[in-house]
């Protein structure tokens, strides 16, 4: 095994010759031989381990076990208590949740302040074909029949094309020690079951099912790269507008597809949605209609869907602007504020004033139902919600339209319109230009 390491390193992933290295141990025999297999291999490396305090004596003995190895080995190594019953009850987690989430923050964590360039982590072909399973089992999509990737950003996995069976043959061969998780062998988390009761069967049905497995990964990584292709192809004629708020997609474009359904799931899996059925019945809906996920809303507006993250409450407060103030930030902006001698270029985003129309503090918020102005170039007050039905605005800028007022009377419909009120004319002496940066 440790020839088939060298060389899949050499050839698969020469990168890890010239990084630091920060290498995952629980103490169990994945780990440990992974280890084995770095120094053997002469790679740089540190070792991090997680005591999440959970099986009580166990965890702490699980540590020695691995600072004895560090001292054996003469490597660095890096130890961190958590209470993972405490975290995991604040947020609302599963205790493997809650301990996945602790493990992998900091070794990011770790990686950051020590500059390691990538961690490594002991799963093989035995944990990624019970990882396809669990998706399987659960509902996915193609993505989730990949597997898991041996490389993911920073994440390296370099024992994914070796079994658990070749991992304990090398570890019994150099009588190496490690430590057995007894939580392993409950059968009580889905994993487990996969594990002792499924896998097995698979293997004494086909011997080679490990080998036919990694084929079969091949081929639908192979196939997912058409998918991403194609749906990239779609995006490039479907994205109308883009920003940091939100994506507008053409309906039309959907409509014209042979299965609409199938670019709709692969463009908005990844946003949380599940409601696939209500998604595809938003092509036909209402304007006005929409689907929620736990981060992301995506509304029918006329003809365009439109995806945007959801915003925790809205925020009410008032933003004070004094006199003489140059800038200000908005929730998704800038105002800045600039005394002129003369009026340039003017649009949605610029506005010139008279300043001495003005009564400070100005203040920026919400519009609100019920709001009005006097439209600039327009005769007489006009209610918000006709404007902005008139301007053909979708639901979701409606709810992000903030207001520019002076003594509760609107300057600014920001970045649609000023108000007339407020306008330059030939008395003006003082030009106050306002801007809004997205």
């Amino acid at each position: 095994m440790l020839k088939a390491f060298k060389n899949h390193i050499k050839q698969q992933l020469p990168f890890l010759k010239e990084s630091k290295l920060l290498v995952a141990i629980s103490g169990g025999v994945d780990s440990v031989v992974l280890t084995h297999l770095c120094k053997e291999a002469n790679l740089d490396f540190a070792l991090a381990h997680c005591n999440f305090n959970l099986r009580g004596n166990e965890s702490d003995s699980d540590e020695s076990f691995v600072l004895e190895l560090a001292e054996d080995l003469d490597v660095e190594v890096f130890i961190q208590n958590f209470d993972t019953e405490s975290f995991a009850k604040n947020e609302k987690l599963s205790i493997q949740l809650a301990a996945r989430q602790l493990r992998y923050d900091w070794f990011f964590e770790l990686s950051e302040q020590l500059e390691f360039d990538y961690i490594l982590t002991a799963h093989h072909a035995d944990d990624n074909l019970e990882t396809f399973l669990i998706n399987l089992s659960r509902g996915t999509g193609l993505e989730g029949l990949k597997g898991i990737p041996e490389v993911n950003e920073t994440i390296v996995r370099p024992l994914l094309f070796f079994s658990r069976e070749d991992i304990e043959d090398f570890a019994k061969k150099y009588h190496l020690k490690w430590r057995e998780d007894s939580s392993n062998a409950s059968t009580k988390y889905l994993r487990n079951k996969l594990r002792h009761d499924v896998i097995p069967v698979l293997k004494d049905i086909n011997p080679e099912v490990l080998s036919n497995f990694q084929n079969t990964l091949a081929h639908l990584n192979d196939s997912s790269t058409i998918v991403e292709d194609a749906v990239d192809l779609f995006l490039n004629k479907a994205i109308v507008t883009i920003d940091d708020s939100q994506i507008s997609y053409k309906i039309s474009e959907f409509e014209a597809l042979n299965n609409p359904k199938a670019y709709l799931f692969e463009i908005f899996k990844d946003y949380g949605f599940t409601q696939w059925k209500d998604i595809e019945n938003l092509l036909t809906a209402q304007s006005g209609k929409l689907v929620f996920s736990k981060t992301h809303q995506l509304l029918k507006d006329r003809d365009c869907l439109i995806l945007s993250e959801m915003s925790s409450e809205k925020n009410n407060e008032i933003v004070t602007v004094i006199e003489n103030q140059n800038e200000i930030k908005l929730p998704n902006g800038i105002l800045h504020f600039k005394s002129v001698n003369e009026i340039g270029d003017t649009d949605k985003s610029t506005i010139y004033i008279d300043k001495k129309t003005l009564n400070y503090p100005l203040t920026v918020r919400y519009w609100e139902k019920g709001d009005y102005f006097y439209p600039l170039g327009m005769q007489g007050k006009k209610k918000l919600s006709k404007f902005f039905k008139d301007e053909k605005l979708s639901l979701l800028d409606k709810q992000n339209t903030l207001l520019l007022c002076s003594n509760h009377q609107v300057v600014w419909v920001i970045n649609h319109r000023a108000d007339n009120r407020f306008k330059i004319t030939k008395q003006t002496q003082d030009i106050l230009k306002i801007k809004y940066q997205k």
